[in-house]
């Protein structure tokens, strides 16, 4: 199969936790694109914490942002497509993480902002590379504009049930994923990885029978499995892996080089 697009995320899979584009990764990105293939990221992270690392690899189209809530140009920056989370949710939200003693993040005009600074979320602010705008009530930035996601950042040992207990308080009103150990994301009901990725293709003019995808978490899920082509990294929890075309090696060993050696230049 001749793939026309490769969808990359970025943490856990373009890079790892020192937050450095390998060369072999850059090398390979810049080998399918030299062969006329198109190369995306799709990814959690804000705009102004993804951009770099497309700027790094030469991408200067449209990239997905916040887990499919927001396409951004690369280049200009322009936002052109955004799915917030309804205000109604947001704060009941934040009355419920308050009253767990859970530090909730929101994302307005692509700052992001916290009540309150605590080891889980300074843990965040190293890994997104940004810092957060303190404030004194998360609320009262609802009269300038919707969040584009709401973050919980709690200790790895409990998210997996805190997870959980979100999910069924937020219902059918939102989508919650995880995309790292610590992070439980909140987001428009309508969102996700797989949704942002076909208006990604037919943006580039293309079809997800000729996408080719590659992720690590569990945020990652409806990305692969709308792709034409899934692929897993290595590190990936097993009910990814297990919905995978294929398996590659994990970030530190340059599992999306691999993906693209083996499966779009060969």
């Amino acid at each position: 199969m001749t793939y026309d697009l490769v969808a990359l995320d970025l943490d856990g899979t373009t890079i790892g936790d020192d937050l450095t584009v390998h060369p072999r990764v850059r090398d390979a990105v810049a080998r399918a694109q030299a062969a006329g293939v198109t190369v995306a990221i799709v990814t959690g992270r804000m705009f102004a914490a993804a951009r770099p690392f497309a700027q790094t690899l030469g991408i200067a189209g449209p990239i997905v942002c916040y887990q499919g809530a927001a396409i951004f140009d690369v280049t200009s920056g322009e936002r052109i497509a955004h799915e917030p989370v309804p205000n109604e949710l947001t704060l009941r939200l934040l009355a419920k993480t308050r009253a767990d003693g859970v530090a909730l993040q929101f994302y307005v005009d692509d700052v992001y902002y916290v009540e309150r600074r605590d080891t889980w979320v300074d843990g965040y602010a190293r890994l997104a590379n940004v810092e957060p705008a303190l404030v004194p009530d998360l609320a009262a930035l609802l009269a300038r504009g919707q969040s584009t996601k709401c973050v919980a950042v709690v200790a790895p040992e409990r998210a997996q049930t805190y997870a959980e207990e979100i999910a069924s308080f937020v219902g059918s009103d939102g989508y919650v994923t995880r995309s790292h150990a610590s992070f439980i994301e909140v987001l428009n009901a309508s969102v996700n990885k797989g949704v942002a990725l076909a208006t990604l293709a037919t943006r580039y003019d293309t079809t997800l029978a000729r996408v080719l995808a590659v992720g690590d978490s569990w945020n990652d899920l409806p990305l692969l499995d709308a792709a034409g082509f899934g692929v897993a990294m290595g590190s990936a929890p097993p009910e990814l892996r297990a919905r995978a075309n294929a398996v590659v090696a994990d970030v530190a060993h340059d599992g999306v080089a691999e993906a693209i050696e083996r499966y779009v230049l060969a």
